[in-house]
This record gives C-alpha cells, sequence and structure tokens, in this order.
C-alpha cells in the first residue's frame, strides 16, 4: 500500500465488484474482498496498488481477524450479494436465511466492525443494493425484503455517523449484465440478453462519481435503469 487513500470492495472477484474495483484503482489503493483468493489475485495483478483481501463475509470471527490491521479506510463498497428466486409458498426459512446473512447481517457486521477506520478517514460507504430494494415482485420475496431492509440500515448509518463524516450512497440499479443474472434468467426461463441491461462498468462508473463527489456534495441514493 502507497500514501493513496485506500478502498476495500467486497464481491470483487468479479461482475460490478471487480468493475468498481478496477476503477477505483485509478486513485485508490484497493482491497479486494472475495472467498475466491485465486481470482483475486488475477484481478490483483493488473491493478497498480491492489491486494487480495480473501474473506468469508459471513464468518464473522474471521472478518473480524482480517480486518483487525485496517486503521484508516477511506472508502467501503459492499458490492458481494445473492438470490434464490422462488414463491413465499415455496421458500423456506433456510433460504430466507441465506439471503439476509449474506445481504444484510455480513454488511451490518463488516461495516460495524471496519467503523473504527472510516471514521479515523472520514470515510464513504457504498451499498450496492437493487431495483428490488424500491419495488418488490412476485418470486423475488427473499431478496427484496434483504433490499429494502439493507436501503433502511443505510439511512441509519447515515443518519448517525454524518457527525463523524462519513458518507452512506446507496446505489439501485435495475438488471446487469453478469454472471449472477445469467443465473437468474436461467431460474426464471428467460434468455440471457446482455445489450438489454446494464454493463458492470456503468454501475462502477456511478459508485465512483458518489465517491469523487465534492466535499459540499452527498450522493444519498443513486437509481440506474437500463437504456433498453
Amino acid at each position: 500500500m502507497t500514501s493513496r487513500p485506500i478502498a476495500l470492495v467486497t464481491g470483487a472477484s468479479r461482475g460490478v465488484g471487480a468493475a468498481v474495483a478496477h476503477q477505483l484503482s485509478e486513485s485508490h489503493d484497493v482491497l479486494l474482498g472475495g472467498r475466491d483468493e485465486e481470482a483475486l489475485r488475477g484481478i490483483a495483478a493488473d491493478l497498480p496498488g491492489a491486494s487480495p483481501w480473501p474473506a468469508e463475509l459471513t464468518d464473522y470471527e474471521g472478518i473480524a481477524a482480517a480486518a483487525a490491521g485496517i486503521e484508516k479506510l477511506d472508502v467501503l463498497v459492499h458490492s458481494a450479494g445473492m438470490v434464490e428466486l422462488g414463491s413465499v409458498s415455496e421458500t423456506g426459512v433456510d433460504s430466507w436465511r441465506r439471503t439476509f446473512e449474506l445481504n444484510l447481517f455480513a454488511v451490518t457486521e463488516l461495516t460495524r466492525t471496519l467503523l473504527p477506520a472510516l471514521r479515523a478517514a472520514s470515510g464513504h460507504v457504498v451499498l450496492i443494493n437493487s431495483g428490488a430494494g424500491m419495488a418488490a415482485k412476485p418470486n423475488w420475496g427473499s431478496y427484496a425484503a434483504s433490499k429494502f431492509a439493507l436501503r433502511a440500515y443505510a439511512d441509519v448509518l447515515r443518519g448517525e455517523e454524518a457527525q463523524n463524516g462519513i458518507r452512506v450512497t446507496s446505489v439501485f440499479p435495475g438488471r446487469v449484465a453478469t454472471d449472477m443474472q445469467r443465473e437468474v434468467r436461467e431460474s426464471e426461463g428467460g434468455s440471457f440478453d446482455p445489450e438489454h441491461y446494464l454493463r458492470p462498468e456503468s454501475v462502477a462508473e456511478t459508485v465512483v462519481s458518489s465517491v469523487r463527489a465534492g466535499d459540499d456534495a452527498h450522493m444519498t441514493e443513486i437509481v440506474l435503469r437500463p437504456n433498453g
């Protein structure tokens, strides 16, 4: 690491997280958070100042140990997430728990763990939410509920930490052309048409714009939809 500001991006091994890491690396040293250490090392090799931060986000003792050496953190981007589709009549409690564990609880605990480092830098927390965090549709119950809760968490965090100079931004993209979207479309029984979706890079540009906003600007919520 150099004297440049430091950013930690979860879900950095692919998709939106990887795109955010690439764009942030122009101005920040980036910690690449994720489970696939080999993939993280491959990405880090292409990004000056980047390094893998392998972690299982739902292993909270492991997260605390991994975060122990971070004394100052300028940006924390929560991009890791999961979705399991199904009607409320078919979706059991285990699916709800898995979804909330990664999409909400891992976010709240990692943020809580890193709050001293974020406060030290008057840092910025960016939460990659979803269009499902603003409007819930059939068969998206557990995912939408976790994202609605994530929006509420962002509001509370923003209100509580404003006195410490911390900015909190929620980004609500529509469908994005990622591997996860491909899996979703397979689950829905539809085709995967990347040209009809947002590019990961477009979401990343929005995240980086919010991070680079002047001290007088606080982008609290940003909504993105595919233009097609």
